[in-house]
């Protein structure tokens, strides 16, 4: 693949809305975990949920899609002038040229679950308002950005679990790379509700405190929320030459190794095989890499698995960290918010500290980061990895290293 430019990019999530509240919380060591309060949800668990989503209001022409997936992602799109430089962009190319592809794991199932509870009482039928296509539906929040941005070009919902809004990047590099468009609106959007913090729990990998990745003693995830969005566009070799603050997309790899419905391979098979296309597909080695955002969700088999695959590739030296131990898991919005996260790393220099750790696990040498660091990071690795082994590993770089 060639190098895609990344002109653009906002996340919100617990952590704040937009990038300076994103890069502060995670400069200065901040978790945006509280206290389960959502709805009626009761559960003994800390959450990530984001500030500000009820009180949003649609555009008047686009309130048939109005849920709380969609909210959120309006929430996100009013950040960091996201709406004036896609609108450049449509300048640009065109906005047939432009494609939308947004990863999403629970979309407006929470306008389902409020249906459900209204019921009528003695034929059970679901309310009269209630609309599934604009709502519910997995494509909803596709659709819906793309009406909002006025663009014409293909639009997809990517649903593969935990790995959903970073194989967006990869679609939209294959379509790019195909000449079907010219740039992207790529993200991820998942909203909390009822059947994610219930179902988690009856999985039994729910955390009680704030969930500790890598830890010793970590007893499972806590459940976030976010919208997070990045304009990737074609980019002349010219522009790559030039400019070497410019961010790219390196590489996208993806595998599926099939293993198991909700467990990871024993031996981190299908993560490591994402990880070394990446790397493949970006010309780059495991020296290449600066540092590594890990999937981490804090759930015992998921750590120890990735941290056989990321040391069995890149050894023991590469500094890494989770997130997730600030944002909470945000399923299918995980692999775009920790995108961004990457870009803020390249960006400003700072590597995110992976919180809540007392004791790394003696099954996991790798060098975990508990401390945020400033460095000058070239390159990054994104980790995203799904049930039933649907994995993504996206490698983002400052220029074009040699």
């Amino acid at each position: 693949m060639s190098p895609l430019r990344i002109s653009h990019y906002t996340a919100t999530s617990c952590l704040g809305a937009g990038l300076a509240a994103t890069l502060a919380a995670l400069e200065n060591e901040r978790s945006g975990l509280a206290a389960c309060d959502f709805e009626t949800v009761s559960l003994e668990t800390q959450i990530g949920r984001v500030t500000g989503v009820d009180a949003v209001v649609l555009p008047p022409h686009l309130r048939a899609f109005d849920c709380r997936n969609n909210r959120l992602a309006q929430l996100g799109l009013d950040q960091d002038g996201f709406l004036a430089a896609v609108e450049a962009s449509a300048g640009r190319w065109g906005r047939e040229r432009i494609g939308v592809f947004i990863g999403t794991s629970t979309s407006g199932i929470l306008e389902t679950e409020i249906a459900y509870r209204a019921r009528d009482s003695l034929g059970g039928d679901l309310p009269a308002d209630f609309d599934y296509e604009h709502r519910q539906n997995s494509f909803s929040v596709s659709d819906y950005v793309r009406r909002r941005l006025e663009l014409t070009g293909p639009a997809a919902s990517l649903c593969t679990a935990c790995s959903s809004s970073a194989k967006a990047f990869a679609v939209a590099q294959r379509l790019i790379d195909a000449s079907l468009i010219d740039a992207a609106v790529v993200g991820g959007v998942d909203s909390l509700c009822l059947t994610t913090l219930y179902g988690f729990q009856a999985l039994q990998l729910m955390a009680r405190a704030a969930c500790r990745p890598f830890d010793r003693g970590r007893d499972g995830l806590s459940i976030g929320e976010a919208a997070a969005f990045a304009l990737i566009e074609r980019a002349p070799p010219a522009t790559r030459a030039a400019d070497a603050e410019t961010i790219f997309l390196l590489g996208a790899g993806e595998s599926s190794d099939a293993h198991h419905m909700s467990a990871p391979h024993p031996e981190g098979a299908g993560a490591r095989m994402a990880m070394q296309r990446a790397l493949e597909v970006a010309g780059l080695t495991p020296a290449d890499i600066d540092y590594i955002n890990l999937h981490g969700t804090g759930t015992p088999s998921n750590d120890a698995t990735e941290a056989l695959a990321v040391g069995a590739l890149f050894g023991a030296d590469t500094p890494c960290s989770s997130t997730k131990a600030a944002t909470g898991h945000t399923l299918g919005a995980a692999g775009a918010l920790e995108a961004v996260i990457c870009l803020l790393a390249l960006r400003h220099g700072v590597l995110p500290a992976g919180l809540n750790l007392t004791e790394l696990d003696p099954q996991c040498p790798i060098n975990y980061l508990t401390r945020s660091r400033r460095a000058s990071p070239v390159t990054a690795l994104s980790n995203s990895f799904g049930f039933g082994g649907v994995n993504c590993a996206l490698l983002f770089g400052r220029g074009v290293p040699a």
